[in-house]
Order: structure tokens, then C-alpha cells, then sequence
């Protein structure tokens, strides 16, 4: 029994950390376009933003290591800049989002007070849960998740069992393929990358009595009671917002979107159960993320605690900086980086859980390289004029849908593992 508690408060601790700011605004806004076809955009969401993220756990628990190791087939060299590149992104772009959204939602419609203070606050908060990491994932596990678990269900079964209103026509020419775009935006394909690591250390740190199979088996199911969770939030928000899209101005913000729902569902007190959600969630992911950043970079530097607490203050420091800006502003800043590294990390993701033989360091370094080269079209559209791009839209398929580097991918992959078969066949009969 003590197994089972202890899968689900990993479990439970997994789910919050993933359910953080971007993942609250965006499947509500996603329904909201997408109107009568919010269960395609759904599909596409879900992909991106539950499966690759289970898959990312997955790839953990078999490798046992960190995020350095996801990349070593490629190179050494190749892994330290991939993961580095991730470890400073984060402190940047997602985690001062959680701090950006809390202002917009939580605190300025009852406060007025500046977005400077708020995020000083805030993160002065994260960092005194960060260095004392021991309980953080304990904590997670067992109190701030199932609060934040209890408020969204509430507001999606209330939001369900409302009043049938009238769904508007979808603005979106491609569903699916818009809501696996989107679901870049929640960052948890990443955040697989990094939380995953910081399962790993935690379970190495607490349960030394756990065999490696042991760890594998409780990253695994701690991982699906999580997404399964995820899954059930995520489809439920975006249902909502598909019903509600006739009530609110099609230009309504993210943020307004997300407050308006609550108020037509759970009346006046829906504003303060919002508050408390959007909080409670925004915080959990900034506590986690920045703890899988601080437990990089001390084991880059011998296990130094030193380390450790410089990281994180550093952390806390660019969350306070870029958290005072608009969650809007954030968005639109992560759209091209987010643009090269989803594919770069999908790529590393998937081929981790190929067997040897399928996946050996050729096909790494190829698909790594294709994946590169052919998102930097879509990374510099949102950069420069997309004039320019026009010929190159049109010689790289899914290219116009953000998703030029998939058909190449997949291509790469199926000829080096012929080329690669057929070397061996011949040095068999040689």
C-alpha cells in the first residue's frame, strides 16, 4: 500500500509541476477558436503536450541519467550545448510567465499593485522553496496538487453541465496541426526533459534501497497517473472554451478569457477560485523547474551546494526581470526559440526509446541535423520578413504549418537505418 501512496504523490507532484501558467491559458483559448472542431486542435494538443512529455519520462526511467544523457549520441560536445541551451532558456521564458500570469489573474484585480513587486515576490517565495528541495517534492505531492486538482474540476464539470450555448465556426484552417503547435507554448515536452531528471535525483537521493528496476517501474506509472491526469484537465479546458466561444469579443485576451469563464460558470466566487488555481499552479511549476536548473548545473560542478543556491538566486533573479512583462509579450518571445527546440527535443525524445539497432549514433547525429536545419525556416519567420521564406515554404512540405522538419525526419530515419542494415548484411557475408 505504502508503494502504491508513494507512486501517486510522485504522480501527483509530476502533474503539477506540468500544470503550470502556460498549460492554464492555452486550452482554454485553443477551444475558443476552434469552436465545433475543438476535438481535432484537442488531438493535436494532446500530442504535444501528454504524449511526448509521458514518452520523455519514459526515456528517463530507461536511461537513468540526465538530460546530457538524452543527447550523447550525437556528441558530447552536441549534449552539453543542448542542455546547457535549455537549463538558461527556462529561467528566461517560462518561469517568469508563471509570475506574469499570477500578476494578471491573481493579484492586480485585487491589488493594483505593480508587476515588479509582484514578481519580486514571488520569486523571492520560489527561491525559499528551491533550497530547501528536500520537501519540495513531498509537498507537491501532497497538498498543493490535489487543491489545484479539486478548483479545475469543479470548473470543467460546472463549465460541462451548464447551459448549451450555441458553438461558433473554428478560425483555424488546420485543427490539428494548430493545437500540436500550440502545445509547444505549454513548454512540457521540455519540462519531460528537465522534471524527468529531477525525478531521478530525488528517487536516487530518498529511496537508495530501490533497485534501478524499481526506479524505472515508479518514473513509469508515477509518469501515466500524471498525463492521465493532464489529459482529463487539458480536453476539459479546451471543451469549455469551444462552448463559450459565442459569449466573449473574438479579440479577448488569454488571461480575460480564462477569468470570463470562470465568472460565467462559478458566478463572483469563480474570479477568487481562479485566483487561487492560477497561483497555487504557477508557483508548483516554478518551484519544480527551477529545482531540475539548480540540480544541472551542481552536477556540472562536482555536486556543489554552492553551485546549487548561485542557480537558483540567478534563476529567481531573471524570473524577476522578465516576469514583470505582459504574458503576452513572454509568448510572443518564445515562439521562435520554442520553434527550433520542440524538434530538436521530439527528435532526442522518440530515439531514446528505439531499440540499439534502430537507433544508433548515425541515426542520431542525421536526424538531429535534419531537425535543425529544417526548422530554422519557421525559428526565423517570426525574425524576419516572411516574403523571403515564401520559396522555401514551397520545396519544404509542412513547412507553411511549422512542421517542415517532420517529412525530412522521418525520411533521414528510414534511409540510414537501410543504409546502416545493409552495411552489416555485408560485412556478415564477407
Amino acid at each position: 500500500m505504502n508503494k502504491i501512496k508513494e507512486k501517486f504523490v510522485f504522480g501527483f507532484a509530476i502533474f503539477a509541476s506540468f500544470f503550470g501558467a502556460g498549460n492554464l491559458i492555452l486550452p482554454p483559448m485553443l477551444g475558443f477558436k476552434s469552436g465545433e472542431d475543438w476535438w481535432l486542435v484537442g488531438m493535436g494538443f494532446l500530442l504535444s503536450a501528454t504524449v511526448f512529455p509521458m514518452l520523455a519520462l519514459l526515456g528517463y526511467a530507461r536511461l537513468q541519467g540526465t538530460m546530457i544523457d538524452f543527447g550523447r549520441k550525437v556528441s558530447s560536445r552536441f549534449a552539453m550545448v543542448f542542455s546547457v541551451g535549455i537549463y538558461l532558456m527556462i529561467p528566461i521564458l517560462p518561469c517568469p510567465r508563471t509570475a506574469a500570469v499570477t500578476h494578471e489573474i491573481a493579484i492586480k484585480p485585487y491589488f493594483g499593485t505593480s508587476a515588479i513587486l509582484t514578481s519580486f515576490v514571488y520569486f523571492t517565495l520560489v527561491f525559499l522553496f528551491v533550497i530547501n528541495r528536500g520537501k519540495v517534492i513531498e509537498f507537491l505531492g501532497k497538498f498543493l496538487t490535489p487543491i489545484i486538482g479539486i478548483i479545475l474540476l469543479a470548473i470543467i464539470v460546472l463549465g460541462i453541465l451548464g447551459p448549451e450555448n450555441h458553438m461558433m465556426t473554428g478560425s483555424f484552417d488546420s485543427p490539428l496541426i494548430a493545437g500540436f503547435l500550440e502545445g509547444y507554448q505549454t513548454y512540457d515536452a521540455i519540462a519531460g526533459l528537465v522534471m524527468g531528471g529531477v525525478m531521478v535525483i530525488t528517487l536516487n537521493n530518498s529511496r537508495e534501497e530501490m533497485t534501478v528496476h524499481e526506479k524505472q517501474i515508479m518514473i513509469g506509472q508515477s509518469g501515466l497517473i500524471a498525463m492521465a491526469g493532464l489529459f482529463i484537465i487539458y480536453i476539459g479546458l479546451i471543451f469549455i472554451g469551444s462552448k463559450y466561444n459565442g459569449v466573449f469579443d473574438p479579440d479577448v485576451s488569454r488571461t480575460a478569457l480564462l477569468s470570463g469563464l470562470s465568472t460565467q460558470i462559478m458566478g463572483k466566487t469563480g474570479t477568487a477560485f481562479l485566483s487561487v488555481l492560477v497561483s497555487l499552479a504557477c508557483f508548483t511549476t516554478a518551484v519544480s523547474i527551477i529545482v531540475g536548473v539548480a540540480d544541472f548545473f551542481k552536477g556540472l560542478f562536482g555536486d556543489s551546494q554552492k553551485v546549487y543556491v548561485v542557480s537558483a538566486a540567478l534563476s529567481c533573479l531573471a524570473g524577476i526581470l522578465m516576469g514583470q512583462f505582459e504574458v503576452k509579450v513572454i509568448i510572443d518571445l518564445a515562439v521562435s526559440v520554442l520553434m527550433l527546440l520542440y524538434p530538436i527535443s521530439i527528435v532526442l525524445i522518440l530515439l531514446n526509446l528505439l531499440p540499439e539497432k534502430y537507433a544508433g549514433r548515425p541515426v542520431y547525429r542525421i536526424l538531429v541535423v535534419l531537425a535543425i536545419v529544417f526548422s530554422i525556416p519557421n525559428f526565423m519567420s517570426n525574425l524576419i520578413a516572411r516574403d523571403w521564406l515564401n520559396s522555401l515554404y514551397t520545396l519544404i512540405p509542412l513547412s507553411r504549418d511549422g512542421l517542415g522538419w517532420v517529412i525530412p525526419c522521418i525520411m533521414g530515419f528510414i534511409l540510414v537505418n537501410l543504409i546502416t542494415n545493409n552495411r552489416k548484411n555485408q560485412i556478415n557475408e564477407n
